[in-house]
C-alpha cells in the first residue's frame, strides 16, 4: 500500500489500483480530523452580532473534540464526522459593560440536520443578566449554524478535491446533502472577469465552429463518467455545481459561468450538449459534441462546437483546455502531452 503525502496527517490516504483498471486509484480512506479541527475554528472565532444593546462576538475556541473521515467505497463518497465543540463569547454593552459567557455544540454529527444541532448559549458564574445572552442566543446561535454548515459544505467541496475518482462499477453516486453555498476563491472560468447580465439581442450572432481533440489515458468509459458525475465534475472544478446526467438535464458549474443542458447521450461514446457562457446574448446556446474514441491504451476526445459567437471563439478555446482538459487530467491522473 502505498502513502500519499507522508509527512502530513491530513493527507495520509490508503491506495489501492485496480488490476481492471490501472488508472483508476481507488482511495479507501482520508482522515479529515486535524484539518477539520482547524477549519471549525477558524469559522467559529471572530463571528460577531450585534444590535442596540451591544455587541457579541466568539473570543476563543475552546474545545474540539471529536473527529471526522471520509471513505471511498466504489466511488461513492461516504462521510463520518462527530464534533462537540466549546466556545466563548464576550459581549459589551453600548455603556461599556462587559459581559462573558460560553457556548456549547455537543451534536455536530453526520447523523443530524445542522437545523437540528442544538447550540447551548450561558453566561459565565457570577456574570449578571444582560439582553446580549438574548442577542447569543437567537442571532448569534444562527451565526454558528451557518458556519457550522459551511464547515460541511467545504469538508465536501474543499477537502474532498481530487477523491472523486471513477471505477469499474459505473457512476458514483451523488451526495444527499446539500453542497456548500461557500464561494470558493479559486479562479473562474470567466477569464474576463465580468460578471454583467448577459445582453438581450434580437439580431442574428455572428457565430462559428471549429472543434478540438484531446487525448487521456483512461478509458472511454471512465472519460464520459467525469462529464455526467456533480461529484467528479465538483472535483475537477473545485467548486460547487449541479449536474443532472441524464438526457434533458441541466448542468450549471463554475459559480454559475457556465450552464446548460445534456441534449443527447449515448453511454461511453458521445455527449451532445447546449453549453453557455452566463453573459452571452440571453437564450443564445453554442451546441457542443464530445465523441470518445477508444484508442487502446487511451482515448482521443473529439469537441465540435457550432454556434459559438464569434468574438468568443480564443475565449471559449483556451476555457475548454485549462478548465476542461487540463484540469480533468490533473485531478483524475489522466494526463498526457497536450497537443
Amino acid at each position: 500500500m502505498a502513502k500519499w503525502g507522508e509527512g502530513d496527517p491530513r493527507w495520509i490516504v490508503e491506495e489501492r489500483a485496480d488490476a481492471t483498471n490501472v488508472n483508476n486509484w481507488h482511495w479507501t480512506e482520508r482522515d479529515a480530523t486535524n484539518w477539520s479541527s482547524d477549519k471549525l475554528k477558524s469559522l467559529l472565532l471572530g463571528l460577531s452580532v450585534e444590535s442596540d444593546d451591544g455587541k457579541c462576538e466568539v473570543t476563543e475556541v475552546s474545545k474540539v473534540d471529536g473527529e471526522a473521515s471520509i471513505n471511498n467505497r466504489k466511488g461513492k463518497l461516504i462521510f463520518f464526522y462527530e464534533w462537540n465543540l466549546k466556545a466563548t463569547w464576550t459581549g459589551e454593552s453600548k455603556g461599556g459593560i462587559k459581559y462573558k459567557g460560553s457556548i456549547e455544540v455537543p451534536n455536530l454529527s453526520d447523523e443530524n440536520d445542522i437545523e437540528d444541532l442544538d447550540i447551548s448559549v450561558s453566561m459565565n458564574k457570577d456574570e449578571p443578566e444582560t439582553p446580549l445572552k438574548n442577542l447569543m442566543r437567537t442571532k448569534g446561535a444562527e451565526k454558528i449554524r451557518e458556519a457550522l454548515g459551511s464547515y460541511v459544505g467545504f469538508l465536501k467541496t474543499e477537502f474532498t478535491q481530487g477523491m472523486i475518482l471513477p471505477t469499474a462499477n459505473g457512476m458514483t453516486k451523488q451526495l444527499s446533502t446539500s453542497q456548500s453555498k461557500a464561494k470558493q476563491d479559486k479562479t473562474r472560468i470567466s477569464s474576463s472577469g465580468s460578471t454583467a447580465a448577459p445582453v438581450s439581442t434580437g439580431v442574428k450572432i455572428p457565430t462559428c465552429k471549429f472543434s478540438m481533440r484531446e487525448k487521456f489515458l483512461t478509458s472511454p468509459a471512465d472519460l464520459y463518467r467525469v462529464f455526467l458525475n456533480q461529484e467528479m465534475v465538483q472535483a475537477f472544478t473545485h467548486a460547487p455545481a449541479t449536474v443532472d446526467g441524464e438526457r434533458g438535464g441541466k448542468f450549471r458549474l463554475l459559480d454559475g459561468n457556465v450552464f446548460g443542458e445534456f441534449t443527447e447521450l449515448v453511454p461511453d461514446e458521445k455527449i451532445v450538449m447546449r453549453w453557455r457562457y452566463n453573459n452571452w446574448p440571453c437564450e443564445h446556446y453554442a451546441t457542443i459534441t464530445m465523441t470518445f474514441l477508444d484508442c487502446s491504451s487511451e482515448t482521443e476526445l473529439k469537441v465540435e462546437c457550432r454556434g459559438v459567437p464569434e468574438d468568443e471563439e480564443e475565449r471559449t478555446k483556451e476555457g475548454w483546455k485549462r478548465y476542461y482538459f487540463e484540469a480533468i487530467k490533473q485531478t483524475f491522473g489522466y494526463g498526457a502531452r497536450l497537443f
